[in-house]
């Protein structure tokens, strides 16, 4: 949408809401840059598509006439945010027995069982990676202080992170 003409006919549509025929120009000028943001935090073609589509699919009926295009990019990066969240919260989610498999007479520890998976995740990491895993969700560290506690840089911790969450969904993948 860096056409000029193009966002003024945006602000003049009546409603507030971006029509249907303007979602395809958003869509076209977006698609690009969200696909690769999204396969620079999943890794893989199939998620990264999957994650694209589900932005656009969550965004578009949001859109609002009158939007900048910074503020246009903003909104869609915003969502590919939420999504990511919640592709990787799915990723890594304990699934958990059906009741019919479930034992009665024992009493259910779904803490244990959480906290057995997890150890079992991260016992087949190097030991940076389960480092930074364990300091950055395990703990809370922000980014600072896990480059503190690891006596490296900020960007190392990132790298680090993205490379241990990689190697940890090929540990759980059936």
């Amino acid at each position: 949408m860096s056409d000029p003409q193009s966002r003024e006919h945006l602000q003049v549509v009546a409603g507030g809401v971006l029509p249907a025929d303007d979602w395809e120009s958003v869509y076209r000028d977006h698609v690009v840059p969200v696909y690769r943001f999204a396969y620079a935090r999943v890794g893989n073609r199939p998620d990264a598509e999957d994650v694209t589509a589900s932005v656009f699919e969550r965004a578009l009926p949001r859109l609002r006439t009158g939007a900048t295009e910074a503020q246009m990019r903003g909104y869609l990066f915003a969502t590919a945010r939420s999504v990511l969240a919640e592709h990787w919260e799915r990723r890594f989610s304990v699934n958990e027995l059906p009741e019919d498999t479930a034992n009665p007479d024992q009493d259910p520890q779904p803490e244990d069982a959480h906290d057995e998976w997890v150890d079992t995740v991260l016992s087949g990491l190097p030991g940076n990676y389960r480092e930074v895993l364990e300091l950055r969700f395990l703990r809370g560290y922000t980014l600072k202080e896990t480059a503190l506690a690891m006596g490296t840089t900020v960007g190392n911790v990132k790298v680090l992170q993205l490379r241990a969450l990689r190697r940890a969904s090929k540990e759980v993948e059936p």
